[in-house]
């Protein structure tokens, strides 16, 4: 694992040469070569975002692939002197179309022991015309990155390719957003809880979850950090079962069910957390009916909900 820390330079390296068309599999056996013996897993996609991409010409050659340096360049800071410069010469912006492809590997026993790395797949489409004669931005930034402006439909200009995102080793990184002042409690609790019930029985942590990892900068230029669990499930999340309107029996069979779609038992509880809107009902539901005539969830889980009960939080 120490492998794939040290080598970020292989890894850039690495994902540059392998071809995006023969799919994620290979990707994933050339990096499997770098650390033979840590059982590194692809685990979730998650795509339709975008960033700024470049300048064609009316032929679909490059331009620039900056659109951003472009601009700056071709005006001299003057938006009215690059809109007369290229009207008419039928130029195209293009954005980049992205994938993030989270690939884990467990590293410990602990459900925070685990590296994640984080794999982009970028295709460069068309966005729209450079410039249109119906609509004339109010300034640099605006012709950069206009928000109200005639869009073309995305085709595609150039071949997809994978770019190193990051590797994040996630214990270390708890650390460290500790030390900073971030604030971690939430997400040690998560995983400390997940640790303690019997969603641990059923395989590692980095299965079923991974992290999205943001950095920001606010409107008085602070700087933050956020790292938010998100589930590895396949598709749309199904509702969480209406712990208002159901109880005993009916309750029981509706949690396990939900368990049952997403692989693992106490499911329901982790969905719950990650979600900070999601009906807490739920949680009350539930131990309402184990302090009553019900049994139908294990001990150690039950000692989970119960500290949630007594200091609830969500992540």
């Amino acid at each position: 694992m120490e492998t794939l820390l040290a080598n970020t330079d292989q890894l850039a390296r690495l994902c540059n040469e392998v071809d995006v068309e023969p799919g994620l599999d290979a990707l994933t056996r050339r990096l499997q070569e770098l650390v033979p013996g840590a059982a590194l897993s692809r685990v979730l996609t998650r795509g339709n975002w975008h960033r700024l991409g470049g300048v064609i010409d009316g032929a679909y050659q490059p331009v620039s692939d900056n659109i951003t340096l472009w601009a700056e360049r071709e005006s001299g800071g003057d938006v009215d002197e690059l809109i007369a410069k290229y009207l008419g010469k039928g130029y195209f912006a293009t954005r980049l179309a992205g994938k993030t492809h989270y690939l884990t590997a467990p590293c410990g026993e602990g459900a925070e022991d685990f590296i994640q790395l984080e794999i982009e797949e970028l295709q460069e489409v068309l966005d729209r015309p450079l410039v249109d004669p119906d609509w004339f931005p109010d300034s640099l930034e605006e012709f950069i990155d206009p928000l109200d402006y005639p869009r073309l439909e995305p085709e595609p200009v150039g071949k997809a390719r994978y770019i190193f995102r990051r590797i994040t080793p996630v214990r270390k990184l708890l650390e460290e957003i500790g030390n900073a002042g971030h604030g971690k409690d939430g997400l040690q609790r998560f995983f400390t809880d997940w640790s303690h019930s019997s969603a641990s029985e059923t395989g590692p942590f980095c299965r079923y979850w991974v992290l999205v990892l943001q950095h920001y900068t606010d409107s008085d230029s602070e700087s933050h950090f956020t790292a938010r669990p998100v589930s590895t499930f396949s598709g749309e999340l199904p509702v969480l079962p209406p712990g208002g309107s159901l109880q005993g029996a009916e309750l029981a069979n509706a949690i396990h069910d939900y368990d049952r779609e997403l692989g693992y038992p106490f499911a329901w509880y982790f969905i719950m957390l990650s979600h900070k809107s999601a009906n807490y009902a739920l949680a009350e539901a539930v131990l309402r009916d184990q302090t009553g005539a019900y049994d139908y969830i294990p001990a150690r889980d039950l000692e989970v909900l119960q500290r949630w009960e007594r200091r609830p939080y969500a992540v």
